[in-house]
């Protein structure tokens, strides 16, 4: 399938690894052109370096730097189409998972807010007009199966991303008739550095079940969560459904939310 992506102009967020990394190989796949925002760059992020590639060292905690990266995108390849807000989880220095609502602190949440919900708002406030100025466009914000199946486990996490929903809903409804579609993808555990790290969730979760990191992630964690596939999912998988709603074969398609999550989220 042509998802019509060739020339088209991206940022994607948290994009040096993981589902952000994985969205902007994609998209770079399909003929667009990316700019890639995250703290750092990363191996694998370097290696897709080419013409339809710039990297924008960013810290979207930072108020002034979303609006930052959609600047540059319009400056170097000439406007905005497309935006992806991936950057996510835990805060920088924060492990997930928290076990308890009376775990984190007014600041652990302040920190959740900013990283997981205030730095689309501003990434969104930037790139509005600049698709208003090409007739239109398409964002993807990417949420979590916890913003809709609520509980003690990373609820700091979960209400941030429940934000994030409502407020794809709003923007789809005030932008639809404008050219902009707004959607969510909503992943469910992801085999990324938030899991595969050392001191991440598996990690943490091997602590408390005493096992190992690999029996957490291939065993543990989708019987706890209850995958009806039996497994993580990866990161190309959530970047493939990103892509797809980011294309114009997706026209009709606003104010959705896609699971991507291993058959996680149960209900209707």
């Amino acid at each position: 399938m042509d998802l019509q992506l060739s020339g088209r102009v991206a940022v994607v967020t948290g994009a040096s690894k993981g589902i952000g990394l994985a969205v902007t190989r994609t998209l770079l796949e399909e003929g667009a052109q990316v700019v890639a925002a995250s703290r750092g760059s990363s191996p694998e992020l370097d290696a897709l370096a080419g013409p339809d590639l710039v990297h924008v060292p960013a810290d979207l905690t930072d108020p002034e730097a979303p609006g930052l990266v959609v600047a540059r995108a319009t400056e170097v390849f000439g406007g905005l189409d497309i935006l992806v807000n991936n950057a996510g989880g835990p805060p920088p220095g924060v492990s997930l998972p928290r076990m308890s609502f009376l775990t984190p602190t007014d600041d652990d949440w302040r920190a959740m807010f900013e990283f997981n919900l205030f730095s689309a708002v501003r990434a969104i406030r930037a790139a509005i007009p600049a698709m208003l100025a090409r007739g239109g466009g398409a964002i993807v914000n990417v949420s979590s199966g916890g913003a809709r199946r609520p509980a003690p486990m990373n609820v700091d996490y979960n209400a941030a991303k429940a934000g994030m929903n409502n407020l794809t809903k709003a923007l789809s409804e005030e932008f639809a008739s404008r050219g902009i579609r707004v959607n969510t993808v909503s992943p469910g555990p992801v085999r990324t550095a938030w899991w595969t790290e050392e001191g991440g969730a598996a990690d943490i979760l091997a602590g408390v079940t005493g096992t190992d990191r690999d029996t957490v992630m291939d065993d543990v964690a989708p019987e706890m969560m209850a995958l009806t596939t039996g497994r993580l999912v990866e990161p190309r998988e959530v970047a493939d459904v990103v892509a797809l709603l980011v294309s114009p074969r997706s026209a009709s398609t606003t104010g959705a939310d896609f699971a991507v999550d291993s058959g996680f989220l149960k209900e209707i």
